[in-house]
């Protein structure tokens, strides 16, 4: 919901706010929320075809200069636009195109646009192989997240948090936040916490994420998750919290936080976890070395020996880690803010 949540920045900073979207979606509830001024339809197609010339004039009458994309589709409908309107495309690519896009649709389409943003080094260097955009239009910019003023939670609370997910008090917290799906890595890092299980007996690996389908689960890949769990006898051992929305409450109670998630993008968890300083294991795949440098322990996320003894060092290290905890949360603080990438976004609406 990056588009809304940005959205609300502008809004808020006193610019003019207008979104496209189709209805009945979540994203139409969002915007209507926030108070975009809104122009939708029932698919896409109505936007290439029988609305196109009314989207025009609704692009004409509010003097809308930038069109800001953040799916790859959107960009014809974009494009269509700009041949009877003067605006600028500015296209968010969030995941790295690993696809060659060179073909005569494509090199048309993305012809029309003005600035490409990576959201990190790694699909920067995907964008430049993968997309017909020179490479002076490509850029990486980092996403941002709010940063709370606080990173501990009173010390009531925790006990009242640990209480609800029936975790004992004193035992060591094993936690990773994301997707249930097999990117997010969370069948190797059970099978890397039956190891550490062993040599810390007084342990627990807590994960959190959505359980239903409607929340991003991989059903399929769920249930071999739970398979592992009760083939290695870890089932009182493992705690699902199911997903929550406020991640800041449950990272307070996890002393290691680990993110085996094999190449990912950007990494909006991890930025989050180094703004609660949180002790970080992460994969040394993708993004996440690139947004960590060098205030996590580094691990192999198809490897569950190396996740565990990425978790054991860390448990060792633990004074190097939290202080390590320290740096990384004035990382965060300073480049992955809401309100740093606000203003570097507003630079190239503006450029």
């Amino acid at each position: 919901m990056y588009p809304i949540r940005m959205g609300k920045q502008f809004l808020s900073a006193g610019y003019q706010v207008f979104g496209l979207c189709l209805t009945g979606t979540q994203v139409e509830s969002g915007m209507q929320e926030t108070q975009f001024s809104l122009y939708t339809a029932r698919s896409k197609s109505q936007l290439t075809t029988v609305k196109l010339y009314a989207l025009i004039q609704w692009v004409k009458q509010h003097q809308i200069n930038v069109i800001h994309c953040h799916k790859s589709g959107d960009l014809l409908i974009a494009a269509l636009i700009k041949q009877f309107v003067p605006v600028k495309i500015i296209f968010t690519e969030h995941m790295g195109v690993t696809r060659s896009k060179k073909d005569i649709f494509h090199s048309w389409v993305y012809q029309q646009v003005d600035q490409v943003l990576s959201i990190s080094d790694e699909t920067y260097r995907r964008n430049l192989n993968a997309l017909p955009v020179a490479p002076e239009k490509i850029a990486r910019l980092w996403l941002g997240t709010d940063i709370p003023d606080k990173t501990e939670l009173p010390p009531e609370e925790i006990v009242a948090i640990k209480q609800s997910l029936s975790l004992p008090e004193k035992d060591f917290v094993i936690g990773t936040i994301g997707r249930i799906s097999p990117g997010k890595g969370q069948i190797e890092l059970v099978k890397a916490f039956a190891r550490v299980q062993k040599s810390l007996p007084h342990s627990k690996l807590v994960i959190v994420g959505g359980l239903e389908a409607s929340q991003g689960c991989d059903l399929a890949y769920l249930a071999q998750v739970r398979q592992s769990i009760q083939a290695l006898d870890l089932s009182d051992h493992v705690i699902f919290t199911g997903f929550h929305s406020d991640t800041q409450q449950l990272l307070s109670i996890m002393d290691i936080v680990c993110l085996p998630y094999a190449n990912e993008a950007f990494g909006l968890t991890a930025i989050e976890t180094m703004a609660a300083q949180r002790p970080i294991v992460a994969a040394n795949t993708g993004a996440l070395p690139e947004l960590l440098e060098n205030y996590a322990q580094y691990c192999t996320p198809t490897s569950d020996t190396s996740i565990a003894q990425a978790i054991l060092d860390s448990h060792e290290h633990y004074e190097t880690a939290k202080n390590n905890a320290i740096s990384a949360r004035m990382r965060a603080c300073k480049e992955f803010s809401i309100q740093t990438h606000t203003q570097n976004l507003l630079h190239y609406y503006q450029e």
